[in-house]
């Protein structure tokens, strides 16, 4: 069980909103978990501790605050309902790619949305911090349509 985290402690004033909204999403696009209004978590590594680092940067820039710290839940439990919540937002993403996966033969270009659909799985797997079994359910729904549109296609004259 990891249970080192990496702390953004941030303020960005509120006009111009370009920057709150820039990082905002950028927060979202790591996965951070929002602890509270300026105050987001993600495990710890060097990469995420890189992430949190040019958000602060980025804050600092904005004309406000941000600061990263090394941060550890004093309780397990806490811990557990960070991870748990964490689990279900990456396991809601990956069951629309499912359920897109399986409506994607009824797209007029099935190739087309299987690859819009295998760069957005990356892109959740990039925020993914605690890898479960709808992972695994999203990767082989892709791989079941991108078998299915081979089988389909017409064979090209040699």
């Amino acid at each position: 069980m990891a249970e080192d985290w990496v702390m953004l402690v941030y303020r960005v004033p509120r006009e111009p909103s370009t920057p709150r909204i820039a990082i905002w999403r950028k927060l979202r696009k790591y996965g951070a978990y929002q602890l509270t209004d300026g105050v987001v978590l993600l495990p710890a590594s060097p990469r995420t501790r890189e992430q949190l680092e040019w958000v602060a940067e980025d804050a600092v820039s904005a004309g406000g605050s941000g600061e990263v710290w090394d941060a550890a839940p004093t309780n397990p439990a806490e811990f557990e309902r960070i991870r748990t919540e964490l689990e279900l937002a990456r396991g809601a993403e990956y069951a629309d790619i499912v359920a897109e996966a399986h409506h994607a033969l009824e797209h007029a270009d099935p190739a087309k949305q299987l690859g819009a659909l295998r760069r957005r799985f990356r892109e959740i797997t990039r925020r993914d911090h605690f890898p479960t079994k709808c992972r695994e359910t999203a990767r082989q729904a892709l791989r079941t349509l991108a078998d299915h549109i081979a089988d389909t296609e017409p064979a090209r004259p040699s």
